[in-house]
């Protein structure tokens, strides 16, 4: 077994309190995952939690758009969402994964979206997650969840992460420096952390750019996550009028990270190459290249930190699980393509600074040096990655790659 599973909490409801409107919580089907073992699916509206099947599901569909409440293109693309997230969970034969589990996640998805176009959340420059009275992190962990395949995931180089919690617990600053290949990449980094360093999984703080805090699918699970919220230069001039504002804001978001560097203990994930990896012409998934100014960003603020830093590169495989369109796209509101599979996370060393850009005294040469020496160990660290997760004979043999979650159950 993964996991123990889920056990059905009291049947019914229990009301949350808020101060604008009831959360209510229904008992999720149990499904076997290495999120809380016994966490009721919450609600923001009493009629989308009764919802149990698909005929309701896509009942509620057609009615917001007959009534004006949804636009009608996001009718057929909802019903792609709810088909292929569907097939991916009531086929993953893990017990408990079925038709209710599907809809009542799907329902609270709908459930936050239809909030945030009534009662829109602003990002400000640092975000704390929100778990009261909505636990967003829970939210975003269960559906991330259901689609993990835990019997073929790995944690790499777990002995690195407890450094990491060593170091944190010194109050020392660590920034990870990662590929970055979907919208549910922190849940998978939460889930594959979550049972031998579950501070690690909860208070990482995310480097997270424009899509993150303005699609309105991605909001309700970013509001699950600790945020340093900026803009990347890739949509920096998507629209002219709003680059000075966009500026401003990434000068606030360096203020604010700045500060929180200084107090010390602080988890930082950033994806240097600015978005998402995609395949290549022959379909092949590599972490995309790393922007020498982002890395030189990270070593400038921890250098100028009053507590001690360190740049660590770490690889993700997560593609299949919900891969990104194949070209970079400006607009908001892509297509949701979701898969069972097997994901994982693995460490690099600690990038040693003074010996990587020894080699020059010009400046640009040095941050090329350093950018380069970190993509090229994340690189190298995802291939072993990608085979540990996909070949579970190399896995066996690989002493660096283990599955935590399967010992704990």
């Amino acid at each position: 077994m993964l996991q123990a599973q889920q056990r059905a909490v009291a049947h019914g409801r229990r009301p949350f309190s808020t101060g604008r409107r009831a959360v209510l919580a229904r008992a999720a089907a149990p499904v076997a995952s290495q999120a809380p073992t016994c966490v009721p699916v919450q609600f923001h509206q009493e009629k989308l939690a009764g919802l149990v099947n698909e005929q309701q599901f896509k009942a509620v569909i057609k009615g917001l758009v007959a009534s004006g409440k949804m636009p009608s293109y996001l009718e057929p693309a909802w019903e792609y969402f709810y088909d292929h997230y569907k097939s991916a969970v009531v086929n993953s034969g893990v017990p408990g994964a079925d038709e209710k589990l599907v809809t009542q996640v799907q329902a609270s998805i709908l459930d936050n979206v239809l909030l945030q176009a009534v009662q829109p959340y602003t990002f400000p420059s640092f975000h704390t997650r929100i778990t009261e009275p909505y636990n967003y992190y829970d939210f975003g962990q269960r559906y991330v969840g259901t689609l993990i395949d835990f019997k073929n995931s790995v944690l790499g180089h777990r002995e690195r992460w407890d450094r990491v919690q060593e170091l944190l617990s010194q109050k020392h600053n660590v920034v990870l420096l990662a590929n970055h290949q979907t919208e549910a990449d922190p849940g998978v980094f939460a889930h594959m952390l979550a049972s031998t360093h579950p501070q690690l999984a909860t208070d990482v703080i995310y480097v997270a750019g424009d899509r993150v805090v303005t699609d309105p699918m991605c909001k309700p699970f970013s509001m699950g996550r600790n945020l340093f919220c900026v803009h990347s230069k890739k949509h920096m001039d998507d629209v002219p009028e709003l680059k000075a504002a966009k500026m401003e804001t990434n000068r606030k978001t360096l203020v604010a990270m700045q500060r929180q560097l200084n107090a010390g203990g602080t988890l930082i994930w950033i994806a240097p190459s600015g978005g998402r990896d995609r395949p290549n012409a022959d379909g092949v998934w590599s972490p995309d290249t790393f922007d020498p100014a982002a890395v030189e960003l990270m070593r400038n603020l921890l250098q100028r930190a009053k507590q001690p830093g360190h740049l660590i590169p770490m690889s993700m495989y997560s593609f299949p699980l919900m891969p990104p369109p194949k070209t970079v796209d400006k607009s908001i509101g892509e297509r949701r393509l979701t898969a069972f599979t097997g994901v994982g996370i693995s460490l690099c060393e600690e990038l040693d600074i003074p010996s990587i850009i020894s080699g020059s005294e010009e400046k640009e040469v040095q941050q090329r040096a350093l950018a380069t020496a970190a993509h090229s160990a994340v690189t190298e660290s995802y291939r072993q990655l990608e085979t540990a997760i996909t070949d579970p004979a190399f896995r066996a043999s690989r002493p660096e790659f283990s599955q935590p979650w399967l010992q704990a159950a």
